[in-house]
C-alpha cells in the first residue's frame, strides 16, 4: 500500500496501475518552464505543461500544452463543449488534484479529471510534472494518451 503523502510514490503506483512506463529523473529546483528544460537538456517544447481547467460546474480537466506554447481558451471550449473555463488559484487546484502546482500531472492525481491533449505531443517522448518539486517525469506521450483515454486536439496557440 502507498503512503499518500509521497506524491512519487502516487505517480509510480498509479502509472503501474495502468500498464504505463515511466522514468522519474530528480534535478535541482527550477524557478520556470524554460530554467527546467535547460536543467534537463531538452527544449521548452518537450516539456509539457500539465494545467488544471475549472468547469463552470466545479469539475475540472487537465490540459496538456507543450511548454513553447500557451493554452488557446477559444479552442479548448471548442472541443470541451462549454462556454466558460478558467485556471482555478492555486488552492483549488491542489484540492483538485492532490499536487502543488509545478507539480501536476493526471498521473496519481486525487480525481481521474478527463484529459484533453494538444495534438502537437502527440509521437513525442515528453517531460512533465513528477508530483513533486524537483523532480521531472518522462513518458511516451502516445502512452500517456492512451492510458488516460486522452482527447487529442489543437488546443493551443503559439506562446505571446
Amino acid at each position: 500500500m502507498t503512503d499518500d503523502t509521497d506524491p512519487l510514490a502516487r505517480v509510480r503506483d498509479a502509472a503501474s496501475a495502468r500498464g504505463l512506463e515511466i522514468e522519474i529523473r530528480e534535478r535541482p529546483p527550477a524557478n520556470s518552464l524554460a530554467e527546467a528544460a535547460e536543467l534537463l537538456g531538452i527544449p521548452a517544447a518537450g516539456i509539457v505543461k500539465t494545467l488544471v481547467v475549472k468547469r463552470s460546474d466545479d469539475t475540472y480537466l487537465f490540459a496538456l500544452i507543450p511548454g513553447d506554447r500557451s493554452i488557446s481558451w477559444a479552442k479548448l471550449r471548442a472541443v470541451v463543449g462549454v462556454n466558460k473555463l478558467q485556471l482555478p488559484d492555486a488552492g483549488r487546484a491542489l484540492e483538485a488534484t492532490g499536487y502543488e502546482r509545478g507539480t501536476i500531472v493526471p498521473i496519481g492525481s486525487t480525481t481521474d479529471w478527463p484529459v484533453f491533449a494538444d495534438q502537437l505531443i502527440v509521437g513525442a517522448r515528453i517531460a512533465m510534472g513528477a508530483g513533486a518539486h524537483g523532480y521531472s517525469l518522462f513518458v511516451d506521450a502516445d502512452d500517456l494518451i492512451a492510458a488516460y483515454g486522452a482527447t487529442v486536439a489543437d488546443i493551443s496557440q503559439p506562446a505571446e
